[in-house]
């Protein structure tokens, strides 16, 4: 039975879905091929072989955790993403929690990406940014600029997601066709590193390519601005996942192949000397622009995601309703300034560290929130199947594995990063005790229905 409305309609531009297949698509995919591909390789050089089986074991978890949500949003089609879901599985208590973290590391991502991005421009013109603070005062500009474009509305951040998601994949194809021409020529494979095969080597190489594969869950935050969500949601969640994962597998395998152990470790840049080696110096420069080009687009996509979630928790009343206020285009321009704010004073408060330090920072810090909203979607779907409101079947299956994909990278990405994600969560609870127990009034629902006689309907509807 199809549920009721996600969205109140008391908002101008609220129920309006602008967010097409094509642009839901690029968005999975133009913020899962962000930074990450292109500063892998180095990272992953010293575990030779067990990158690779890593990256399979990070596709196949990331793909279970993408089917997991696709099967929640075609369950809840009104469900305005994952608040709605892990509320309707686990309670209105544990979907704060969980959003909390994710909202956190939605503007640290962005924090990262800017960072990363100015970090490639750096060694275009190292003069320019070797002057103090230039680093930082770019980074901001970035933020800033995709926020103008964020508040323009849906099509304007989509129609940049597009262009950006088909610009940043050139250099990975490019690195496959030399990969193909070389190794179909008669070429011999570079030597790997001598490694052997270990369980805990898979297990660091696999911590090390999720923060690659972050994002898969795009497409489900932004569910009330997406039409047909019951088709296009877990659709293209899962389509787009595929996606990124192929070009992964196959551009780190390119360099993996042709490009020594010891020399894609020392390197800034694999990708960029790879090609360079082969077509030389103009083309490595302009595989670092492009590689700046992925995290400008993927933080376009990110800026766009940070105001969906306050704007979602205010509208369940567990959020203050300053948040609520949308512009004439239903972007919520002041949750949109609000964590862009943060994201600056986050870059400001650390640019004194070095660029590679604070990405790394950053970067551990949304992995670890991230991991949470994962592990709960998968024990969500596996009440929801218990409550029959999923069907049982392969989907309990991939929630198991899911679930315990999640728990095993925790655990892969060690007790700084478990530690991290638990400091998030906590530094939720004043926020929610003051929104629970200090308003005078019930708080606007506005959420979904479970169908009549199911076990979700007794679920309270706020807090």
């Amino acid at each position: 039975m199809p549920l009721p409305s996600a969205l109140p309609t008391d908002e101008p531009g609220s129920t309006r879905p602008l967010l097409g297949f094509w642009m839901c698509l690029a968005l999975v995919v133009g913020n899962m091929i962000g930074s990450g591909i292109f500063l892998l390789p180095a990272a992953l050089a010293p575990y030779g072989l067990n990158a690779l089986v890593g990256w399979g074991v990070t596709i196949s978890g990331s793909l279970c955790l993408a089917a997991v949500l696709a099967a929640l949003a075609r369950a809840l089609p009104d469900a305005a993403g994952p608040y709605d879901y892990v509320r309707i599985g686990l309670g209105a208590p544990a979907a704060f929690f969980v959003m909390w973290a994710y909202w956190i590391s939605l503007w640290v991502t962005n924090a990262a990406l800017s960072i990363a991005a100015v970090s490639y421009l750096s060694t275009l013109s190292p003069a320019t940014f070797a002057v103090s603070g230039a680093p930082a005062l770019a980074a901001i500009g970035f933020v800033i600029l995709f926020i103008a474009v964020s508040c323009g509305g849906v099509r304007a951040t989509g129609s940049v997601q597009v262009v950006t998601s088909f610009l940043k994949v050139l250099p990975l194809v490019a690195a496959v066709v030399i990969a193909l021409l070389v190794i179909g020529g008669g070429g011999e494979p570079a030597q790997a590193a001598q490694v052997s095969i270990s369980p805990g080597g898979v297990a660091g190489a696999a911590a090390l390519t999720l923060w690659a594969m972050l994002g898969f869950e795009s497409a489900t935050v932004p569910a009330g601005k997406v039409r047909d969500p019951e088709r296009n949601v877990p659709l293209t969640t899962l389509l787009g996942t595929l996606i990124a994962g192929l070009f992964y597998v196959a551009a780190s395998g390119a360099v993996f192949l042709l490009l020594p152990a010891e020399t894609a470790a020392r390197s800034n840049a694999p990708f960029a000397d790879l090609i360079g080696l082969f077509w030389g110096p103009w083309a490595a420069s302009l595989v670092v622009l492009f590689a700046a080009i992925s995290c400008l687009g993927a933080l376009n996509g990110w800026v766009f995601l940070q105001a969906e979630v306050p704007l979602t928790l205010a509208r369940r009343g567990i959020f203050p309703g300053f948040f609520r206020k949308v512009n004439r285009r239903g972007i919520p321009v002041r949750g949109q300034i609000f964590g862009g704010v943060l994201t600056i004073l986050l870059i400001a408060a650390n640019y004194t560290r070095g660029m590679t330090e604070l990405f790394a920072f950053m970067a551990l810090l949304a992995t670890a929130a991230t991991l949470v909203l994962y592990l709960l979607a998968s024990i969500t779907a596996l009440v929801l199947t218990m409550r029959r409101t999923l069907k049982l079947g392969p989907i309990t299956v991939l929630a198991l594995i899911g679930g315990a994909y999640s728990v095993w990278t925790l655990w892969g990405a060690g007790a700084e990063a478990t530690g991290w994600g638990a400091v998030l969560l906590a530094t939720g609870i004043p926020v929610y005790l003051i929104m629970r127990f200090g308003r005078s009034s019930p708080a606007p629902v506005g959420g979904p229905v479970a169908p009549p006689g199911s076990a979700a309907e007794a679920l309270p509807r706020s807090s």
